[in-house]
């Protein structure tokens, strides 16, 4: 049986610790008990960029911004999917998770963290969006922050699924453009919220694996 090694701990600020551990060649980010992500189940983070970006369709210049950039499955498959004139603004409050990209986990980051598109702009994903102001920045916000809607990690995260926080999301994007929301699971109450913020609501359930295998996950697809 091959243990688990442990490679790195970070504090997330007002909330827990992380720590990073390496199975064999699967590499895992847990809090306290919990696995918040491995490199066995990225089917539904990618998920979140390639059908936000089909939905967003042919369109000049798009400017994508991802909240939290995890094990990078969301970024690498954005990218993926982008045109070479498209930009996408990286938010990740934890340094910590940056260092693990380009140290440990550098393969599996593959450069995407180089690559002439992307902005990696450090600290909370809730201030780049107040950042975007009124007049709409980007076409699209993907939030892959926390376990969805109903915070674990963070309690601070609570501020981007509330109502204000919606209305401010809704603020920073393009007519037409879209928030893209994942979660582990459903929460009728946070779809109220979007529809009542004025979105046009879509829930996909999307499997945990990119082979169209393990757990179902949620992700909502909100148009402005």
């Amino acid at each position: 049986m091959i243990p688990r090694e442990h490679l790195g701990t970070a504090h997330v600020p007002g909330g827990e610790e992380l720590r990073l551990y390496r199975h064999g060649r699967d590499f895992i980010i847990v809090l306290d008990r919990n696995e918040l992500m491995n490199t066995r189940m990225s089917g539904s983070e990618e998920a979140l960029a390639t059908m936000t970006v089909a939905r967003l369709g042919k369109r000049a210049g798009l400017h994508l911004l991802i909240g939290g950039y995890g094990m990078g499955f969301t970024l690498r498959a954005a990218l993926g999917a982008l045109e070479k004139d498209a930009r996408v603004t990286v938010a990740e409050l934890v340094p910590e998770i940056v260092a693990w990209a380009r140290g440990p986990m550098a393969e599996l980051t593959a450069g995407c963290l180089d690559d002439p598109r992307v902005g990696l702009v450090p600290g909370d994903v809730a201030d780049a969006i107040g950042q975007g102001g009124g007049g709409g920045s980007y076409d699209a916000i993907l939030l892959d922050v926390d376990n969805g809607p109903d915070g674990l990690v963070r309690q601070e995260n609570d501020r981007l699924y509330s109502r204000r926080g919606l209305l401010n999301a809704r603020a920073a994007l393009r007519p037409g453009g879209i928030l893209a929301v994942w979660s582990a699971g459903r929460d009728p109450a946070f779809t109220r919220r979007l529809q009542e913020a004025g979105f046009q609501v879509d829930e996909v359930s999307v499997r945990a694996r990119s082979n169209g295998k393990g757990a179902h996950h949620l992700i909502w697809f909100a148009r402005k």
